[in-house]
């Protein structure tokens, strides 16, 4: 990963990759546009951070609590520094997944019609007439990132990964992107992968790290739940800009790793 590269870490709720996002924090990595189609706690720290200066999204908050503080302050003004926003809907942002995924150079679907977010992403929305039925739709333009960056429960040694239970857009966003860094909970000799399982075959896997509890505080199924008391105990750090500055240098800077940075939680008392 580069500075000023499209970064895309995708995770529906479930399998966040949390253990990525403060390693790139930790590399200083800057200019970065930041894509994902729910951008939640691991997104806040990185734009707080100073890694970002453009975020695609379609959705943003800190899930069951309310704002990302980092984020709209950012954005409402300009600290670290600015960042633009590109706002979209759920169905347009998956629609944009699949076209990169698929090598097309947009995704079509019925939506943003009856919304001001054609105006305000009108480089990456145009409406168009269908040439079979003349109906109005929206033509939305591909993501191609330069990276995609999920967490899955297990990979094989030759890389392949499977995941399973709650799936966003990370088979998509995988498949779409230039290189695809993913971090698991276990490698294992074989997947043994039941029929209908989620598989992501190796040849389209740049790199594969395995990082028990790398989703935290998020979940992966089969392995540990949603840690719920650290989303409200986010709202309270990053409100003040001093406050998450301080927390971010003792906890994310000064680990090493993602399994040091829990065990800081866990001496502060805070069980993950």
């Amino acid at each position: 990963m580069h500075d000023g590269d499209q970064v895309a870490l995708e995770g529906f709720t479930h399998l966040a990759p949390c253990a990525s996002g403060h390693e790139i924090i930790r590399q200083g990595r800057r200019n970065l546009t930041l894509i994902r189609m729910t951008p939640d706690i691991v997104y806040d720290q990185m734009i707080g951070a100073g890694c970002a200066s453009k975020l695609v999204f379609s959705w943003g908050g800190n899930p069951g609590v309310g704002s990302l503080h980092r984020f709209r302050e950012a954005v409402e003004k300009g600290w670290p520094q600015p960042l633009e926003i590109d706002e979209h809907e759920h169905a347009g942002m998956a629609a944009r997944y699949a076209a990169g995924a698929s090598h097309l150079p947009f995704g079509i679907l019925r939506g943003y019609l009856g919304t001001d977010l054609a105006q305000y992403s009108s480089s990456s929305v145009k409406f168009i007439d269908c040439p079979f039925t003349g109906e109005k739709l929206a033509a939305v333009s591909a993501i191609r990132p330069d990276v995609a960056v999920i967490h899955a429960q297990k990979a094989d040694r030759r890389g392949n990964i499977m995941m399973w239970g709650l799936l966003g857009a990370q088979k998509e966003v995988v498949l779409a992107s230039k290189r695809a860094i993913v971090t698991v909970e276990e490698i294992v000799e074989d997947l043994h992968a039941p029929m209908n399982s989620a598989v992501i075959p190796s040849w389209v896997i740049s790199a594969v790290c395995e990082v028990k509890r790398g989703a935290f505080p998020s979940y992966a199924h089969g392995y540990y739940g949603r840690n719920n008391a650290y989303y409200k105990y986010w709202d309270t750090v990053s409100r003040d800009r001093a406050t998450f500055q301080a927390w971010m240098d003792k906890h994310v800077m000064q680990s090493k790793d993602f399994a040091e940075f829990l065990q800081s939680l866990e001496a502060e008392g805070l069980h993950v």
